[in-house]
This record gives structure tokens, C-alpha cells and sequence, in this order.
């Protein structure tokens, strides 16, 4: 696989790309926060991706080009779906169904702690430093906060959704490291995008009428609709072509720091449109996740060394 410096200083394109990132998947947790009150998440993660591939493979088409159709290519795309989308889009949507949009998108800001900890392991440009180590410190500590407290009294009701959202910030780690193989493998991002969607409604479909049953479901509201569309067509079909784009050129671990650009734009999607209160502790250990990454990303520390000298 080729190398690629997973945490140099970005461009000013890459940061503006990544920008527009989070705004698309911040409004993914106001998405689902419509959706998730009329449909089962499976249903819900099945027509995100199935919309959302059908519309990356029909520009493929326009632009005519394609998706590789070799076993590799197929095999590295079904592992990415898995990881990427499966997982984490089922435990995200199952876990807004017990707790706000603000906090999930928290919880998923600690995905760059979890990708130090995978990259450690799992790549050799990587290794954890003082300050990355102290960044996963100060990341699980402002985890503690927000899982702490209150959520204690409830938490056969709370907490097994707030680590179903933990879950899947791992999930993405993973997924973010494994996905670097592609610009080896010479698969354009858009097609990297439209592949590994397709693998993961192909997986998804037997799940959804086994379980689901989607035929018996009521007819979704014109709101519900909207937000399936919007879910699908902004926050995961244009999203992915930004994300295997900054992911090509900038590396996973710059990518995952679009994850603590989330939650500002959640809690404002849920608190001006679904009626959603955030309690002090959960700001608390947004702050935490903050100074967490900000010492993963080591650019505050260097400005500040750069003004003294």
C-alpha cells in the first residue's frame, strides 16, 4: 500500500473539503432524527445507501466510467461497506432513537481517538507520541463525562445506546484505516464511493426483509421522505465523494477530525428543528474531546511554539 502521511498539515482545498464534510454529515444526525421516530433502522440504513449508490453508479454512467469488477476490488469494497456504512449507520440510528441528535454526533466526535489507538497497530507511518497519547486522555476522559452522571440513573435506557454510538466511532476508525488501500489499488474516489455503497445494500437487503419486513410499514410521511432523500443524497452520496477524496490525499487521520466538526452543526440542526436540550456535562465533554484532539492534531501546540519563537 502506499504511504501516505496520515497527519501533515492539510491544503486550503482539503480544509474546505472537509468543511463542506462536516456539513453534510452533521445534518445526517438531523436526517435521521426525522426519520427515525416512523421507520426501523435498518430500513432507514438501507434506503440511505441504496439511494445514495444507485445515484453515485448513474453519474459513473453519465461520466462513463465505472466500478472496478474485479474479486479484489469487490472484496475491499465489501469490507469498507461493512465497516463504513453496515455497522456504524445501524448503531447510529438505533442509538438516535434513545438519545438526542447532539449527543450522538458527541460521541462520534471521538472517532480520531480511536483511529491513533487502531493506526498504532495497524500501519507503520503511525506510531503513538506523547501528545497523541495524551490527546486519547483527554478524548476518553470527556467520554466519561458525557456518559457519566445522570445517564447512570437510567442506564439500561441510556447507556447502551450512547456505546452503540461509541461502537461505531470505532467502526469508522477501522474503516478509515483499512480505506487508504484504494488509492493503491487505483480506484478513483467517486468509484471507491459508489462501490462500497453498493456492497452495503447488498448486504443490508436480506437483513431488512427478514427482519424488517418493509411491505407491512406504514407509508412514510412527506417530512420522513424529505429527510430519506436529503439523508441520502447530501449526507452520504456527495459526502462520500469528499471523504475517499480528502481520504486519498490527506491521509485517515486528518480525514477523522471532521468528526469534532460535527457536533456543532448536530446541535444546532436538533435544537432549532427537534425541540432537543443538551445537559452542561454533555458540553462539558465536548470541550474535553476538544483539547483531546487538538493534541492529536498537534497544529495548536506548533502555532503556539512558532508565536514565541
Amino acid at each position: 500500500m502506499a504511504a501516505i502521511p496520515i497527519n501533515r498539515a492539510m491544503t486550503a482545498p482539503e480544509w474546505a473539503m472537509l468543511l463542506a464534510l462536516a456539513l453534510l454529515w452533521g445534518g445526517s444526525f438531523f436526517f435521521v432524527g426525522v426519520a427515525v421516530g416512523a421507520l426501523p433502522p435498518l430500513t432507514i440504513v438501507l434506503v440511505r445507501v441504496g439511494l445514495a449508490a444507485t445515484a453515485l453508479l448513474a453519474v459513473l454512467a453519465l461520466l462513463r466510467t465505472g466500478v472496478p469488477r474485479g474479486a479484489a476490488a469487490w472484496r475491499a469494497f465489501a469490507v469498507m461497506g461493512f465497516a463504513n456504512n453496515v455497522v456504524p449507520f445501524g448503531l447510529i440510528v438505533w442509538g438516535q432513537g434513545h438519545i438526542a441528535s447532539g449527543l450522538a454526533s458527541i460521541l462520534n466526535a471521538t472517532t480520531p481517538l480511536f483511529t491513533v489507538v487502531v493506526a498504532h497497530f495497524l500501519t507503520r507511518d503511525e506510531p503513538m507520541t506523547a501528545a497523541r497519547l495524551a490527546g486519547v486522555v483527554l478524548g476518553l476522559a470527556g467520554v466519561a463525562v458525557l456518559v457519566g452522571g445522570g445517564a447512570a440513573a437510567s442506564a439500561r435506557e441510556h447507556v447502551p445506546a450512547q456505546a452503540a454510538c461509541l461502537a461505531a466511532a470505532l467502526s469508522y476508525a477501522l474503516a478509515g484505516i483499512y480505506g487508504r488501500r484504494f488509492r493503491a489499488m487505483g480506484v478513483a474516489p467517486l468509484a471507491t464511493a459508489a462501490g462500497q455503497l453498493a456492497a452495503s445494500a447488498a448486504m443490508l437487503l436480506p437483513l431488512v426483509l427478514i427482519v424488517d419486513r418493509p411491505w407491512k410499514l406504514a407509508m412514510p410521511s412527506p417530512a420522513v421522505v424529505a429527510a430519506l432523500i436529503g439523508l441520502a443524497g447530501l449526507s452520504t452520496a456527495l459526502a462520500y465523494v469528499l471523504y475517499f477524496r480528502i481520504l486519498a490525499t490527506a491521509g485517515a487521520t486528518n480525514l477523522l477530525l471532521v468528526t469534532f466538526l460535527l457536533p456543532p452543526t448536530a446541535i444546532l440542526l436538533g435544537t432549532s428543528f427537534l425541540g432537543e436540550t443538551l445537559a452542561a456535562r454533555h458540553l462539558a465533554g465536548m470541550v474535553l474531546i476538544a483539547l483531546g484532539l487538538a493534541a492529536i492534531d498537534g497544529r495548536p501546540a506548533r502555532l503556539l511554539a512558532g508565536r514565541r519563537a
